[in-house]
């Protein structure tokens, strides 16, 4: 049976996300969205907070680019939004994607915004500085699209490592993005935990690599250990 046709569909993929996801289910249950949780195989109940919260839950091999063309599958929305477990949607957020006009098929991101010290403010200003000169955007960004759009490159690329750069690079290519009008708000946790410089470092490391051909399954291998 086909899945019922909804405005919007969130995707969320998770792996050992489990206090964070509650966080993020609790806050979308009064949207009017289908939410889908993905789960990479999770030890730490990512899955029993996704049933109990009302998401629909898909099971999937670890690979945030696989894990999201699932979810992707699964949808039944027009408009596809990209969500990690930590994002932390305002209810601006919410009614900004609710009221966005579609009959054009389109696709952008949020500016972020990770927290009040002036050195998170600065990572902040420069990640979406960055999406607005380039059009790469990633996925801590809320990343939203028409399905047609998706359809049109063949959907989500299905690497476990820099599927949000490749797949603004293919988007791109058919219409440049749009920025929505509302900051969302992303915990800091990774950038407390593993230092802003060497969280920074890291990725650009990884950006680097990427773009000099590297296969995603090999960056994947080097970051996760």
């Amino acid at each position: 049976m086909a899945p019922q046709r909804t405005a919007v569909s969130v995707v969320v993929p998770v792996l050992n996300d489990a206090a964070a996801l509650r966080e993020l289910l609790q806050t979308l249950q009064a949207a009017p969205f289908e939410v889908i949780v993905v789960d990479g195989g999770s030890q730490d109940g990512s899955a029993v907070v996704a049933k109990e919260l009302g998401a629909i839950l898909v099971r999937s091999a670890a690979s945030r680019g696989g894990q999201l063309d699932a979810g992707v599958q699964a949808a039944g929305g027009d408009l596809i939004w990209m969500l990690h477990a930590d994002a932390q949607p305002s209810d601006l957020n919410i009614d900004e994607i609710k009221g966005m006009e579609m009959a054009l098929p389109a696709w952008g991101r949020f500016d972020v915004h990770l927290d009040d010290s002036p050195s998170l403010r600065t990572v902040a200003a420069s990640m979406n500085l960055r999406s607005a000169l380039s059009g790469i955007c990633t996925g801590d960004q809320g990343i939203f699209v028409h399905r047609h759009l998706l359809w049109a490159i063949g959907g989500v690329p299905r690497q476990p490592l820099m599927e949000d750069v490749e797949l603004s690079k293919r988007l791109r290519r058919l219409v440049r993005p749009t920025r929505a009008a509302t900051l969302l708000a992303v915990s800091p946790r990774r950038w407390r935990s593993q230092g802003i410089v060497a969280t920074i470092a890291a990725m650009w490391r990884l950006r680097l690599r990427y773009a000099l051909g590297e296969a995603p399954e090999a960056l994947y291998r080097s970051y996760y250990g």
